[in-house]
C-alpha cells in the first residue's frame, strides 16, 4: 500500500478533494488505516457512497465538437477508489483470465490484458489472414463497432459473467456493490450539474471499468468452424476465409444478438468490409 501511495502521479482529483500530491506526499502516515480500510471494504463487501460519485468532464473526440456526440464522457472518481479497483483488478481479476471458464475465452482479447499490447493485436490479425491465405483466394475481414460500448453495457449480465470467474465470494460482492448506487454529475465551462444515478456503462475512467469490459465481451464467439475474431477492447475484428463467405450474414446475425442481450447497439453504418489477397498469385 505504501508503495501504491507513494508512486501516485498527477492525476484529476475527485469530488472528495483528496489530490494525489496530498496523498503520495503523506504516503509514510497513511498507508496504515488506508490498507486496513481496503481490507475491510473487501471483508464486508461494501464500497463506501463518496467513492461512487464521479464528477465528469466531457473530453473532445474531434478538433471542433458540435454535438453530443462529438465528447467522450470520462468519469473522474476519487484518487483512493482508483487504487482500490487496480488492487481489485490485479490481485483477483487478472488471475482469473489466465484459467477462464468453458463459457468466456480472453485468447482472443488483446486489449486490458497483462499480456495484451495493440503490437500483440495486429500481428495475431496479419498471422491469422496470412495463415489462410495459404488455402484461399481472398480473405474477409470485418470491422465491427459498436455505439457507446462503455456506456451501455448492462450490470445484469455483466455481473453474471463475472460469477463464472474463480474469485472469492467476498469479492465478487464486493464487485455487486460497486456497481450499484453510482452517481455522477457533469461539469461543463464552470457550471456543474445535479448529481444523477447510473444504471448502466462500466464507468469510464475507472480502473474496474476496462478489465469489466473484457470479461463481458468473453462469451462473444464465432458461429462458424474456422472463422476468427480479434478483440481490441470494444474494436472487433472478424476475420472469415472464402470457403466460409456465405457464413458472413449469420456471423454478423450472431454478434448482434449477442450485443442486444448485453444491451450494446452493433452501428452498421461503422461496420467496414477489407478483403485480403495474395498479390503474388496468380488470379
Amino acid at each position: 500500500m505504501f508503495k501504491l501511495l507513494d508512486n501516485l502521479h498527477h492525476t484529476a482529483t475527485g469530488l472528495d478533494g483528496l489530490p494525489a500530491w496530498f496523498l503520495r506526499l503523506g504516503a509514510p502516515a497513511f498507508y496504515k488505516p488506508v490498507c486496513q480500510l481496503f481490507n475491510q471494504s473487501l471483508y464486508t463487501s461494501t464500497v463506501p457512497e463518496q467513492w461512487k460519485c464521479a464528477r465528469i468532464r466531457p473530453a473532445p473526440k474531434v478538433s471542433i465538437p458540435t454535438r453530443h456526440a462529438d465528447f467522450c464522457p470520462i468519469s473522474i472518481t476519487p484518487v483512493l477508489t482508483r487504487i482500490m479497483e487496480k488492487s481489485v483488478v490485479r490481485r483477483f481479476l487478472y488471475p482469473t483470465f489466465l484459467s477462464p471458464p468453458q463459457i468466456l475465452s480472453f485468447s482472443d482479447q488483446f486489449a486490458f490484458r497483462p499480456t495484451g499490447s495493440p503490437a500483440a493485436a495486429i500481428i495475431s490479425l496479419l498471422h491469422t489472414v496470412t495463415s489462410m491465405l495459404l488455402s484461399n483466394p481472398y480473405v474477409v475481414v470485418i470491422s465491427l463497432d459498436f455505439s457507446k460500448a462503455f456506456d451501455t453495457v448492462r450490470h445484469s449480465t455483466l455481473l453474471e459473467k463475472l460469477a463464472q470467474l474463480d474469485t472469492p465470494d467476498e469479492v465478487y460482492n464486493w464487485l455487486v456493490d460497486f456497481f450499484s448506487g453510482h452517481t455522477h454529475c457533469t461539469v461543463y465551462r464552470n457550471q456543474t450539474s445535479t448529481l444523477q444515478s447510473i444504471n448502466a456503462s462500466i464507468i469510464q475512467g475507472s480502473a474496474i471499468g476496462p478489465a469489466a469490459y473484457v470479461v463481458n465481451a468473453g462469451d462473444l464467439h464465432t458461429v462458424t468452424p474456422n472463422n476468427h475474431l480479434v478483440k481490441f477492447a470494444d474494436d472487433t475484428y472478424l476475420i472469415i476465409p472464402a470457403s466460409n463467405l456465405n457464413s458472413r450474414s449469420a456471423e454478423v446475425d450472431n454478434i448482434e444478438t449477442w450485443a442486444s442481450t448485453d444491451n450494446l447497439t452493433l452501428n452498421r453504418t461503422k461496420t467496414k468490409k477489407v478483403v485480403f489477397v495474395d498479390t503474388r498469385r496468380k488470379r
